[in-house]
């Protein structure tokens, strides 16, 4: 969850992450609980990560980028799109014949998600924001990430301040739910 350095850094750590877990779960021959608990753990990362660059990675688009703010808005739809995925796939059974496609789906969405910012948004804040900004993002990051849901919310507000108000809270009680369930723990 936390891997150090500045917030691309970080962020682009977290993508490796991600593309790790959904490799072990294409591996995998069956499903049952083995897949649930992948699912629930990129369920938990994607969320995190999504919250955390909600807060603090899309507002230095909007101020360090030109044409920030309809970039941070694309990568803001992007998140909205997976999270709505995220939830479908928090309700399926694992031996839902559905379950395979939207998994896909999820992927797709991610990996599309994911190329688009290592490859164009990363560059530009690099290029445009100072190394001891991008440092400072990268500690607000980690703090959001270990503060933020662990469950998705596609209800919840995706900017600021709202998002920032309210997401300590809500992370709260899904760790609380995790911590009852032992969701999270594989």
């Amino acid at each position: 969850m936390g891997h150090g350095g500045n917030v691309l850094e970080e962020l682009m750590a977290d993508h490796r992450e991600v593309e790790e877990i959904f490799a072990r779960i294409q591996a995998m021959a069956g499903g049952g609980q083995e897949l649930r608990d992948l699912v629930d753990e990129v369920t938990i990362e994607l969320v995190r990560h999504s919250v955390a660059e909600e807060q603090y990675l899309y507002p230095a688009v909007r101020e360090y980028v030109e044409g920030g703010d309809q970039l941070a808005d694309k990568e803001i739809e992007d998140h909205s799109r997976v999270e709505k995925i995220l939830k479908q796939l928090e309700k399926m059974d694992t031996g839902d014949a559905q379950m395979s496609p939207v998994l896909q789906q999820l992927m797709n969405e991610v990996a599309a998600h994911v190329q688009d910012e290592d490859n164009n948004l990363f560059p530009m804040l690099r290029r445009t924001c100072s190394s001891e900004k991008l440092d400072e993002l990268g500690d607000k990051v980690r703090r959001a990430k270990a503060m933020a849901p662990t469950r998705p919310h596609p209800s919840a507000p995706s900017t600021p301040p709202a998002n920032k108000l309210l997401a300590p809270g809500v992370g709260l009680v899904d760790r609380a739910r995790d911590f009852v369930t032992g969701r999270g723990k594989s």
